[in-house]
């Protein structure tokens, strides 16, 4: 009877050894690698120009429309950032257009929380806001990205939370002020502009990351085009051997998205006023 009850016992040891625990949240993790594709348009400036001028444009700006990205994440988190690149025509990194990136961004779409390090001309900014609600309607069309199959989603999110970390000289213009309508009397706001974005998920990895300021669908975002901005993933490593540590940035002036926006502005108006009295 010992004999029989010794041999049970060691194969319920061993049945306990070989089963394997459940992961936990933060065991789940997966890497996607995009390549980010921008057009420029060049309006009347690029109408004067010759066809060979205009490949030479391009060629001095693909640093800036051609970029790679790497999206760490895992159920709740993700960490998104630009890949290093050298300006390919001088060698050196595009100082300029770095002030006006996308710096590292993490997402706890659990908590509602964005947490973004931005440099603006050697000041280190923490940008800490809630993730831009985006009010996706779904459709039924599919397509395959690489081994996955994916289904399409779109939204109107409003320019501004796209770009709220870019600048652009029109944004130095007067803001409109309310207008009247004519037929009640009442202000009305001024329209808000908004980008028209398409999304490709795959709930084939089912978290709600993507790329950037998208997210919220029932699958990773493996391609999304927003204006004259196209991200497609072109690598996915699930659960890499080596464990990947997603951890929010910790370092800067705390500052929200609009307030970080109304900072680079009114610096950048400095600049000009300043510019112009030197000239004058």
């Amino acid at each position: 009877m010992k004999t029989i009850f010794s041999k049970l016992s060691i194969l319920v040891v061993l049945v306990f050894l070989s089963v394997k625990p459940t992961p936990t949240v933060q065991e789940f993790q997966g890497q996607a690698v995009y390549f980010s594709k921008s057009t420029m348009d060049l309006g009347s400036w690029g109408a004067r120009m010759s066809e060979a001028q205009k490949k030479q444009v391009q060629a001095r700006l693909k640093g800036r429309l051609e970029k790679t990205y790497v999206l760490d994440f895992n159920k709740e988190e993700s960490i998104f950032n630009e890949e290093d690149k050298l300006d390919a025509m001088s060698g050196a990194t595009d100082s300029w257009g770095q002030n006006f990136t996308q710096g590292e961004q993490y997402k706890n779409i659990k908590e509602n929380a964005l947490v973004q390090s931005q440099e603006f001309y050697g000041k280190q900014f923490l940008v800490k806001d809630k993730l831009q609600a985006i009010n996706w309607k779904m459709g039924t069309e599919s397509k395959q990205i690489g081994q996955y199959m994916c289904f399409k989603a779109t939204a109107s999110i409003p320019t501004s939370e796209l770009s709220w970390y870019n600048f652009s000289w029109s944004d130095l213009r007067p803001t409109p002020n309310k207008e009247t309508d004519t037929i009640s009397g009442q202000a009305q706001e001024p329209e808000v502009k908004t980008t028209e974005v398409e999304a490709w998920y795959t709930p084939q990895i089912p978290v709600g990351h993507g790329p950037s300021e998208f997210w919220g669908l029932p699958g990773l975002i493996l391609e999304v085009s927003a204006g004259n901005t196209t991200l497609l993933c072109s690598k996915i490593v699930m659960n890499p051997k080596e464990k990947i540590t997603i951890e929010a940035p910790d370092k800067g002036k705390v500052i929200t998205k609009m307030a970080y926006k109304e900072t680079i502005t009114e610096k950048m108006q400095e600049m000009r006023n300043n510019r112009g009295r030197t000239r004058g």
